[in-house]
């Protein structure tokens, strides 16, 4: 009985003993060299994991600008600051970043659109497209207002006020997860200095637009004609700004008929 017992320990160990050795000569053997830039970088990322980069997290945008195959100040989240840190690390200059920000292109509150009938289910933006008319509200491309967007968020920067999500660009990091979580493809990463926003996405024609909404883009073409630095053009019946030309003078907000374009 005791020499079974003794056996067996001896047995235990010996197995152990030889999966400890080849684990231990494996590891040296298959062993993956990380450059230790890589480390460094890493630990200079906020470590949000957001995708916003358009790599699979803050490890990923590390082994990428290690590489060269990214850019030092790629995380939208740590900006110009969190750039400048990795730009030390790899040796070279951090170049210019424009800081960006998400905007809700719609101001269809329910003072200025209405429901063309009760709705009552499952308030998730992304269900409406099974319901009559993609959702109650009158307008086929405006905001739904049940904040798909507001869940995605994990700065807390965007939220539902009177039917409509709103963005506070301060605490937005440009990461785009509300970007992607809009059905009605209605945010878009602007640059945060931008004052003159066109605040409508329809592309219905001009009396549709009237009939849904009081503050709706109609396409006139009005705003580009008297765009000094022709920033706007009109395409699918929707107004749209060129951030690289933009003077910021406001005369697009001035002409335009409906007050689709605000700053």
């Amino acid at each position: 009985m005791v020499n079974g017992i003794i056996t067996a320990a001896l047995l235990v160990g010996v197995v152990g003993l030889f999966i400890g050795l080849f684990l231990g000569i494996a590891g040296i053997k298959f062993k993956v060299e990380v450059d230790e830039r890589e480390e460094q970088v890493l630990s200079a990322l906020p470590g949000n994991n957001c995708g916003g980069c358009g790599y699979p997290g803050c490890s990923g945008l590390a082994a990428a600008i290690v590489k060269g195959e990214a850019k030092v100040n790629g995380c939208p989240v740590g900006g110009e600051a969190v750039g400048n840190v990795i730009a030390q690390i790899m040796g070279v200059e951090a170049g210019e970043s424009t800081r960006m920000t998400a905007f809700v292109k719609c101001q269809g509150t329910c003072d200025k659109t209405h429901e063309i009938y009760e709705y009552s289910g499952n308030e998730d933006c992304s269900m409406m497209k099974f319901v009559p008319a993609g959702g109650p509200k009158s307008c086929d491309f405006g905001c739904l207002g049940y904040g798909n967007c507001v869940k995605a968020c994990a700065f807390d920067a965007i939220h539902v006020v009177d039917g409509v999500a709103v963005v506070d660009k301060d605490k937005c990091k440009a990461c785009g997860a509300c970007v992607s979580a809009c059905p009605k493809n209605l945010i878009e990463l602007i640059p945060y200095d931008a004052t003159v926003k066109v605040s409508c996405s329809s592309k219905a024609k001009g009396p549709v637009v009237m009939k849904a909404c009081t503050v709706g883009c109609i396409g006139c073409g009005i705003c580009a004609k008297n765009c000094p630095s022709q920033a706007i053009e009109v395409t699918d019946a929707l107004a749209k700004i060129d951030y690289s030309k933009c003077i910021d003078c406001g005369t697009c907000i001035e002409k335009c008929p409906k007050k689709a374009i605000v700053r």
